[in-house]
């Protein structure tokens, strides 16, 4: 698919999945993509916070964050093309990203505590703040903005993957490092990701009371995945200021 027929940083709102809207009589409804993000939220922070205390004990959570990110790529490919399981398939990607988000901020629990909730803090902030600017559409999504910000995304995952495939050979890139290079790309991912909530909201309130209502576990795991994505930007973020400072 093109990227200019995509209307939001994540895949799973793109238009592919709201197809069949009129399928079902329940609809998609705000209050319900609210409450699935309210128990997801839960969950990955209880998991989160049992591997912190099994890091503190002295066990690896390399597997633990290893193991998260590619479950979650897994299911989520599973989501894309099974749409319908989505009620079960979410949970399972619940599951592991809260497996992945423990084993890759426990580094930063233990040996810098605070940090992981000073980016828990700067996420919600950063959420409510984009929230307000939508609602009052003080930035309001259009065709070009939507466009930027895909473009964006799609360039900082794929430096991403490179600089992931390339780390199997011993080959660290500039992002993994301390350098004011590092930073500055770690502050323009973070401003990325908080635009893409924008485009989130916006596509959620394009099919309020639309879509099935089994799509609000595929609206839940798009938001997600944003917050997700904000809240590893601002901990990577803040521990390189921690580091070099």
């Amino acid at each position: 698919m093109a990227l200019r027929n995509l209307k939001t940083s994540n895949p799973v709102f793109n238009r592919y999945f709201w197809d069949d809207r009129k399928s079902t009589t329940k609809k998609m409804t705000v209050s319900g993509i609210f409450f699935k993000s309210i128990f997801g939220i839960i969950v990955i922070a209880a998991i989160t916070t049992y591997l912190w205390k099994l890091n503190e004990a002295g066990i690896s959570m390399q597997w633990f964050t290893l193991g998260g990110m590619l479950a979650a790529a897994i299911i989520s490919v599973l989501i894309s093309v099974r749409q319908h399981w989505s009620p079960i398939l979410v949970p399972f990607y619940i599951i592991a990203k809260g497996c992945f988000l423990g084993g890759f901020s426990a580094y930063g629990h233990r040996h810098y505590p605070e940090l992981p909730y000073q980016a828990i803090g700067v996420t919600i902030v950063t959420f409510f703040v984009m929230l307000f600017l939508y609602q009052l559409r003080i930035i309001v999504v259009t065709k070009k903005l939507r466009s930027v910000v895909i473009t964006a995304t799609v360039s900082i995952m794929l430096v991403y993957l490179i600089s992931w495939i390339l780390s199997f050979f011993g080959i660290k890139t500039y992002i993994w490092g301390t350098s004011w290079l590092a930073i500055i790309f770690n502050v323009l991912a973070a401003i990325v990701a908080s635009f893409a909530l924008l485009l989130d909201f916006d596509y959620i309130e394009r099919y309020k009371n639309k879509a099935p209502k089994y799509k609000e576990w595929i609206a839940t795991w798009g938001l997600l995945a944003t917050l997700i994505w904000l809240y590893i930007e601002v901990l990577r973020l803040l521990q390189k200021f921690a580091v070099r400072f």
